[in-house]
């Protein structure tokens, strides 16, 4: 086995999960779920996109298979962000809900970057010769600067859909709105610690810890009274990659050695 820790471990579980759901739900699952409707073959695409979450997922828990497993999930996540969520900023570039989405696709290339880093060896950066920045270190640094990015959009978003922030709070937690506004500014304060590096650790640690939360007070009570709408339960999924993405990176400061 190759668990490098606990958030890893979640991570992996958490793409298991997604690719159980891809091939039982029949539709995609997170992330690919923009494709457009017209897309050459999608319901093959869909089905492969589930089987290498299910894959790579399996994968990322086995010591032979980690590293392939980490760099196919990586490459696989980026592709799909760049194809299908970045292109939503450039055609709506004033819409915050596009910012948003990409912060989602974010966490989850963050994860699975911070994994692949951590994972590789010398002869991986041989591998990938003038793009070896993308391991190691340095290549944790660069997962963490797109996770703090994907924080700062999910800041703005708690702002520019007040109501919808809003109207998520437990009713049995007082101040809608101000909760609203101060997930906002703890998302904000979070993204701007990680950019800049203060208090980056406890900042990565608490904002995991507010979306795991999120998961916890907000939709799983919505399942369990089976008051959740399809779109809903796709978000609720959402929310529990996320958390997975989120715990990889709070875990990469902690200065564990990821091969072991």
């Amino acid at each position: 086995m190759r668990i490098a820790s606990v958030g890893h471990a979640v991570f992996a579980a958490a793409m298991i999960g997604i690719g159980i759901l891809g091939l039982v739900k029949g539709e995609f699952i997170v992330l690919w779920d923009a494709v457009p409707k017209d897309f050459p073959a999608r319901k093959a695409v869909l089905y492969l996109c589930a089987l290498i979450y299910l894959g790579c997922g399996a994968g990322l828990l086995w010591q032979r298979t980690a590293v392939p497993a980490a760099r196919l999930l990586f490459i696989y996540l980026l592709a799909g962000m760049l194809l299908f969520r970045l292109r939503l900023i450039v055609l709506y570039p004033l819409v915050e809900v596009a910012y948003q989405n990409n912060g989602e696709s974010a966490v989850y290339v963050a994860g699975a970057w911070v994994l692949y880093a951590g994972f590789a060896g010398d002869t991986e950066k041989r591998r990938l010769g003038f793009a070896g920045f993308a391991v190691g270190e340095t290549g944790v640094r660069l997962a963490r600067v797109l996770y703090g990015l994907a924080l700062i959009a999910f800041g703005f978003s708690h702002y520019a859909y007040l109501d919808n922030t809003a109207s998520l709070v437990p009713a049995w937690l007082p101040g809608h709105v101000f909760w609203a506004y101060f997930t906002g500014a703890t998302y904000l304060a979070a993204g701007a610690a990680v950019l800049s590096g203060i208090h980056a650790r406890l900042a990565a640690a608490l904002s995991a810890l507010q979306m795991g939360l999120f998961g916890l007070l907000v939709w799983l009570p919505k399942g369990l009274a089976g008051q959740l709408s399809p779109h809903q339960w796709g978000e609720f999924v959402a929310s529990c990659v996320l958390t997975a993405g989120a715990w990889v990176v709070a875990d990469s400061y902690r200065g564990k050695n990821t091969r072991g």
